[in-house]
C-alpha cells in the first residue's frame, strides 16, 4: 500500500497514526479523559458518543486542561471549520457531528469558520465566484446539524475579515515565514496569500478569553500547534485539540473519503437509489474471492469498507456490531449481506438530514447562525478585542 500522506490540503495512502502522534505533538485520549466526557455525557442525559467509545476521535492536545477549567467553572468555548467545497460528502459529517456532542456536553458557544479565502489562494484552478457558489451549498449542510442556534456563529473569512482583521494583525506579526514553511513545507511557487493565511486560521482561537477546544480531523493540528508558541504573550490561554482518525474511502482502506471523483463518495445530496447503487458497485469489501472460500475462511472486517462504517458512525449497539463482525469473519455472513445493511443505515440518516436541509432552508436558519442569532449579533458589533 503507498505510505501515508498527511499535511492540512491532502490525505492520502495508509495512515500510521503512532507516526502522527509523535510528528503532530499530540497524545492519545486518556482513559481518565475518556471517562471523565462520558460521564459528564451521563450526567446531562446526553448519550455516550459512539466517537469517543469506539476511539473514532483518539487523539488530544491539552485536553486536561479544558477539562480542569470544566471542573473549576471557567469559560470553554468550541471552534471548528469546513473549507467550502460544494459537495459535502459522509466523511465531513465526522467533526461536526462531534462538534455537536461537545457544545451539548458543554453548554458553550461554538464558532465555525469557512475559509473562503483558503480554498480560493490554495486552489489555482478556482476563481473567487466558483468558491462563492461552493460555500453557500455548505454553509447550509452546516447549518442543519442542530447547533444551539444563540451559541453558533458561522462566518465567511471574507464577509468577517473587517471585524477580526485587528485580531489576524496580532497573530500575524508574531508569526514568522521560517515558521509557516517549516510547518506547512511552503516553497518560492507559494503565493503570498497561502503564506498568511494560518494566521487567518489561527485567529478564531482568540475570539474569546476562555479555554478553546478545536474539534477536528489530526490533519489540521499543525496550526494549533502554532498558537501555542504566542498565546499566552497576546493574554489568552493555549487552545487545545481533539482530534478524530480518517474513515476510509468508500473504494478502499487508504485514505480518506474524497468529494474530487462523486460518483466514489457518498454525497449528502445523494438520494437512496444512488446511496445503493455506490455502494454495491465500490464498496471495499473485506470478503473472498470466491463463495466457497468466504464460507470457508470468512471476511476481513479491520479492510471492509461497509463495516468500518458500520463500526464507527451507524451501529451504536455494542452487542450489534460485534455479532456483524463474527458472523462477517466466520464466513456465515456474506459481503453483500453486510453493504445491505450499510446502504440501509446511510439512507437512514440521509433521509433524516436531508430532512432537516429542507427544513434548515425554507426557516432561514442560516441568517440566524450567521448575522441574527445572540452570539452572531455580538460577533458582528465588535470591531476587536
Amino acid at each position: 500500500m503507498t505510505e501515508g500522506k498527511v499535511t492540512p490540503w491532502d490525505v492520502s495512502g495508509t495512515i500510521d497514526y503512532n507516526k502522527l502522534i509523535r510528528e503532530f505533538g499530540v497524545e492519545y485520549i486518556s482513559a481518565e479523559q475518556k471517562q471523565y466526557l462520558l460521564e459528564l455525557a451521563k450526567a446531562k442525559g446526553l448519550q455516550e458518543h459512539i466517537f469517543l467509545r469506539r476511539g473514532l476521535f483518539f487523539a488530544q492536545m491539552d485536553l486536561s486542561e479544558v477539562i480542569s477549567a470544566h471542573k473549576a467553572g471557567q469559560s470553554i468555548f468550541l471552534y471548528t471549520g469546513r473549507a467550502p467545497g460544494g459537495s459535502m460528502h459522509l466523511g465531513h459529517l465526522i467533526p461536526f457531528l462531534f462538534t455537536k456532542f461537545l457544545q451539548d456536553l458543554f453548554d458553550c458557544n461554538l464558532y465555525i469558520q469557512f475559509p473562503d479565502d483558503e480554498k480560493f489562494l490554495f486552489k489555482k484552478d478556482l476563481t473567487q465566484s466558483k468558491v462563492d457558489d461552493m460555500c453557500q451549498s455548505d454553509l447550509l449542510d452546516v447549518a442543519s446539524f442542530g447547533f444551539n442556534i444563540e451559541k453558533t456563529f458561522i462566518f465567511r473569512n471574507s464577509e468577517f475579515i473587517a471585524h477580526m482583521y485587528p485580531l489576524v494583525l496580532e497573530v500575524s506579526k508574531r508569526l514568522t515565514f521560517s515558521q509557516a514553511r517549516n510547518t506547512f513545507g511552503f516553497t518560492n511557487d507559494s503565493n503570498v496569500g497561502m503564506i498568511h493565511y494560518p494566521a487567518l486560521q489561527i485567529t478564531p482561537t482568540f475570539f474569546e478569553r476562555g479555554f478553546c477546544l478545536i474539534p477536528c480531523g489530526i490533519d489540521q493540528n499543525p496550526y494549533f500547534l502554532l498558537q501555542r508558541d504566542f498565546a499566552v504573550k497576546m493574554g489568552f490561554h493555549k487552545n487545545a485539540t481533539i482530534l478524530n482518525k480518517f474513515l476510509p474511502s468508500l473504494t478502499g482502506p487508504a485514505g480518506k473519503m474524497s468529494a474530487s471523483d462523486p460518483s466514489k463518495a457518498l454525497l449528502l445530496s445523494d438520494d437512496a437509489a444512488t446511496i445503493k447503487k455506490k455502494i454495491n458497485k465500490y464498496a471495499y469489501s473485506g470478503g473472498r474471492e470466491t463463495l466457497e472460500e468466504h464460507r470457508k475462511f470468512g471476511g476481513n472486517t479491520e479492510i471492509d469498507v461497509s463495516f468500518q462504517w458500520l463500526y464507527y458512525l451507524f451501529e451504536e449497539d455494542d452487542m450489534v456490531i460485534e455479532q456483524i463482525k463474527k458472523n462477517y469473519e466466520s464466513g456465515s455472513m456474506l459481503s453483500g449481506e453486510m453493504k445491505a445493511l450499510f446502504i440501509d443505515k446511510v439512507n437512514a440518516f440521509f433521509s433524516d438530514f436531508q430532512a432537516r436541509r429542507v427544513q434548515c432552508r425554507e426557516t432561514n436558519l442560516l441568517r440566524t447562525y450567521m448575522y441574527e442569532g445572540t452570539l452572531a449579533k455580538a460577533m458582528w458589533e465588535r470591531t476587536g478585542h
